[in-house]
């Protein structure tokens, strides 16, 4: 059958992270009614997978079997070329309990200047998947290559947004217009990708 989703549906988004819903919110055009799995009361699931696709899978599943509704999961991170692609997978666990991220991109930092390694090149991924309660589910991947910019500039966006310039531009994603960073970001890219294969 072809999975569709139609404008106005309800929508659990799987995150307790606001500024990840705000994002999502805006590249979605607004066109679906959205809670987070956060105001639902649904329990985070541990993240056992190895790739970003089978966490955001992960995710996308269990909080659309426990709300019954559809389910939207994204599971995304930096990965530093220096850091042999760390902290990828791991990239919210590197903010800590607190999910204080001026302590992930210190750690960054550190940790690239211990490598004595000249190479800044890092990248964002993004996969999305959305899945049906109890039924099937779609999984896409965007990326965005760019360079690691320290000291941290910039107060928008969220994450590790003031640490990572994308190619070809000035701002670090923490300095961009969010409108600007949503017209580039690999959520916007995976997003792209989804919107072709479900809406």
């Amino acid at each position: 059958m072809a999975l569709k989703l139609e404008p106005g549906a309800r929508l659990v988004v799987a995150t307790h992270n606001p500024g990840k819903v705000v994002e999502i919110a805006a590249i979605l055009e607004n066109r679906f009614s959205l809670v987070t799995a956060g105001e639902l009361g649904l329990a985070e699931p541990d993240e056992t997978e190895t790739t970003f696709v089978g966490n955001a899978l992960l995710k996308a599943r269990a909080a659309a079997d426990a709300s019954g509704l559809i389910a939207l999961a994204d599971d995304s991170g930096l990965s530093v070329a220096a850091l042999d692609g760390a902290p990828g997978i791991f990239s919210a666990r590197w903010a800590g309990p607190g999910k204080d991220f001026s302590v992930a991109m210190g750690k960054v930092q550190e940790r690239v200047e211990e490598s004595s390694s000249e190479d800044l090149s890092c990248w964002f991924t993004s996969a999305l998947a959305i899945a049906w309660p109890h039924g099937p589910a779609v999984v896409v991947e965007g990326r965005v290559d760019g360079t690691l910019t320290f000291p941290m500039r910039g107060t928008k966006g969220f994450g590790y947004d003031p640490i990572f310039t994308p190619l070809g531009h000035d701002l670090t994603f923490g300095e961009m217009d969010p409108a600007a960073k949503d017209a580039m970001s690999h959520r916007a890219l995976a997003f792209a990708k989804l919107k072709a294969a479900i809406l």
